[in-house]
């Protein structure tokens, strides 16, 4: 099934469920604080599992200690896909266990 973007209404409705995370632009994006930079590169790392096993990538930012990404549908155009909030949700899922806020 081909990925099609997503409207502004599907977008918004999307991000009501995922606080946290808004619209940057034709991006989806969020910003973690995390305790310390080895738990910050950790959640990089565990992120970048996660993006590999849904062969679907974001920009990724390492901070001293946040973790902030970015993410829209290259093959469509850069446009927000349902492809990116299946990955939002993904990250949202495992940014408790690194104690990520």
């Amino acid at each position: 099934m081909p990925v099609e973007p997503l409207s502004q209404k599907e977008i918004e409705d999307r991000l009501a469920e995922l606080p946290g995370w808004s619209l940057d632009g034709d991006r989806i994006a969020r910003t973690y604080r995390l305790g310390t930079h080895f738990a910050a590169t950790a959640m990089v790392v565990h992120i970048a599992q996660v993006q590999d096993k849904l062969d679907h990538h974001s920009d990724l930012t390492l901070g001293y200690n946040t973790v902030s990404l970015t993410v829209n549908t290259h093959s469509v155009g850069g446009a927000v896909t349902e492809m990116d909030f299946k990955l939002a949700r993904k990250v949202e899922a495992l940014a408790p266990g690194h104690g990520a806020q």
